[in-house]
């Protein structure tokens, strides 16, 4: 192209150069003839005439010599000559702009063409910046238009899983949005997530530096942690404890207690026909299931401390949930506001939180002997890290602090979903029930061994998971380099949401996905369908994939084969049918209240509470000798 302008451009001068000789020469030709008698006529017709001619013939005057002189008033005195007069109006009759060109030296065919090759140039410019900023933008993700300050945060609503289907449709299956300062790219469908935390894991397995992320179990959360050797380290250890204390030996002694607790309250508070809502009964009963197993102990249902430290889950999800303005608005904090005041109070549950569960590391550390026998999770990772100098030793309070909260708040949301599902669907409720009286019977307790052989309560799990998503978005990501994803480019340091929901309510894979039908996981042999069951997308994939996954699972599986084979759950016909939600890191249901009432007897229940305790009693004596 630089080529063929600069052909153009040297035939142009050349054409322009030639043009300006040919002017030079009828102009000197013009001048010659313009006599007195022409000048005369033509001045007065312009009414300008003021002294006479000389009367001779323009042809009669010889070449050689300088034309006559005509003396005209000019309107300031001055005096012209006829040749002066000539120019004069030849350059009237000329282009402004060609005047100038004429008056710098350039003759005017030249500075037309200069004019017609700048503005060109100007074009091509312009032309190739246009098409380089819409290559940028075609390899960045599309999205919506971002506003000041706010960037695209009240676009998103009180349910951003929802506003991130709604804007997938319109932009793809990966877009960009900016929240605030931060830019965003979310991830919604199986592909593009899979492609991005399992193939290209080590690029998004990074978390953005927010604020209310540093404050997490002291900064050292395995979580909210930023990805490093440290880290990676710090998960080996904690994935490979957890996983031995995720046995169902050592899980069904503290569930079975604490299911027979809440039957018992439950039961009780609805006596009289009267009406419960079960979240706290749920929230304590599951909590001291993790206390039992991190801390080697349980507390009483009518603690008032420990109720009050269990109960702010859905403050902290709030806060650290995807599209939260807390991390994303950060000039908020500097001004009098609710956001500010809940920054505030998200900091001091999280320092109430951690040092709770530092107390009971220095115990242990203290108490914790030699060739002693391990008591808990506490013990397992103090132990541990003694074999391992590459983790500090503070990061083991920190990571118990992690199962510990997240674990909790995760089991009582889904269990809340449970008992929702149960009481709008008892048509299900009964099939689960006749599905666990023929395979346990009425004489003992499901037990984890059970597992296999109930499909139908397996199912209900996972159509439970899949319809509610309670995690619909994960802990937000960040990227570690620059990467290409689905032939977008997304720089170093993005902030990335995962939208959990997309991949279960996708209406590809799941047919009529906002229907709750639990035998969608049932093969034609009434069979679990466990390829279908591992789509279900709620403890995340890749680097960042949750490590108490399994014990989660058989926590649920028991709770609620033990609920349904004891109870029967019916709903209060005064409240609306509709299942609303609270959103945060995990989508809650909003209050409700059902009735619970005994199958049979509490005799089963305690029967297998006191064998347990017994059996357990034993087991440390046989230590402690």
């Amino acid at each position: 192209m630089l080529g063929s302008l600069a052909l153009v451009t040297r035939d142009a001068m050349r054409e322009g150069a030639g043009s300006a000789r040919g002017f030079a020469r009828r102009r000197a030709k013009l001048s010659g003839r313009c006599n007195s008698k022409h000048i005369s006529r033509l001045l007065a017709r312009s009414g300008s005439l003021t002294g006479g001619s000389d009367g001779s013939n323009s042809s009669s005057v010889d070449r050689r010599q300088p034309p006559p002189r005509t003396t005209l008033n000019r309107g300031t005195g001055g005096i012209m000559t006829q040749r002066d007069l000539g120019e004069a109006l030849i350059n009237s009759a000329r282009p402004r702009g060609l005047a100038e060109a004429l008056r710098a030296g350039v003759p005017p065919m030249q500075g037309l063409l200069l004019l017609l090759l700048s503005l060109l140039l100007a074009f091509q410019a312009a032309k190739f910046l246009a098409f380089e900023w819409s290559r940028r933008r075609r390899l960045g993700p599309p999205g919506p238009f971002p506003w000041p300050l706010l960037g695209n945060a009240a676009q998103l609503g009180r349910a951003p899983h929802l506003a991130f289907g709604r804007l997938a449709a319109i932009y793809g299956s990966v877009f960009q949005l900016r929240l605030g300062r931060w830019p965003v790219v979310v991830l919604n469908g199986e592909r593009a997530i899979r492609e991005a935390l399992i193939r290209q894991g080590a690029a998004f397995a990074g978390r953005p530096p927010f604020p209310s992320f540093q404050l997490v179990s002291g900064g050292r959360s395995l979580a909210f942690g930023g990805y490093s050797e440290l880290w990676k380290l710090q998960r080996r250890l904690a994935h490979s404890t957890l996983r031995a204390f995720s046995a169902r030996r050592l899980l069904e002694q503290p569930l079975l207690a604490e299911a027979r607790t809440v039957v018992r309250l439950l039961v009780s508070a609805c006596a009289g026909g009267a009406f419960v809502d079960p979240s706290r009964s749920l929230g304590v009963a599951v909590a001291n299931v993790m206390s039992a197993l991190c801390f080697g102990s349980r507390y009483s249902h009518a603690d008032v401390e420990f109720r009050r430290l269990v109960g702010r889950n859905e403050q902290f999800g709030r806060t650290v949930g995807a599209g939260s303005v807390v991390d994303v608005l950060p000039w908020l904090q500097r001004f009098p506001n609710p956001v500010r005041s809940a920054f505030r109070a998200f900091r001091a549950l999280n320092h109430e939180f951690y040092s709770f569960v530092r107390q009971k590391f220095l115990w242990h550390r203290n108490s914790l002997r030699p060739g002693d026998p391990l008591r808990d999770l506490m013990d397992a990772f103090i132990r541990l890290q003694q074999t391992q100098p590459g983790l500090p030793v503070e990061h083991v309070p920190a990571t118990v602090t992690d199962i510990f909260g997240a674990s909790q708040d995760t089991l009582s949301t889904a269990l809340q979903w449970l008992l929702i599902f149960l009481i709008r669907y008892p048509e299900v409720q009964t099939k689960l029930q006749e599905e666990i009286d023929k395979v346990v019977g009425r004489n003992r307790l499901p037990c984890a061994e059970d597992q296999p052989r109930l499909p139908s309560v397996m199912a209900f799990l996972y159509e439970s998971m899949r319809f509610s998503s309670f995690v619909p978005v994960t802990i937000p990501h960040s990227t570690t380099a620059d990467t290409i994803l689905m032939g977008y480019h997304i720089p170093k340091d993005t902030v990335v949401f995962i939208n959990q929901w997309s991949v279960n309510h996708d209406p590809g894979k799941w047919p009529a996905p906002e229907v709750f039908n639990p035998a969608r996981f049932l093969d034609e042999n009434g069979f679990l369908n466990k390829d279908l069951a591992s789509s279900v997308l709620i403890f995340s994939v890749g680097k960042r994939r949750c490590i108490g996954e399994e014990l989660s699972k058989v926590q649920l599986f028991l709770f609620t084969a033990v609920l349904v084979h004891q109870c029967n759950f019916s709903a209060n016909p005064k409240e609306d049918s509709k299942m609303d939600f609270t959103y945060g890191l995990t989508v809650k249901p909003k209050p409700f209240t059902l009735s619970v009432t005994l199958r049979d007897s509490m005799d089963l229940l305690d029967n297998a509470v006191q064998g347990l305790q017994a059996e357990n009693a034993s087991e440390n004596c046989v230590f402690n000798t």
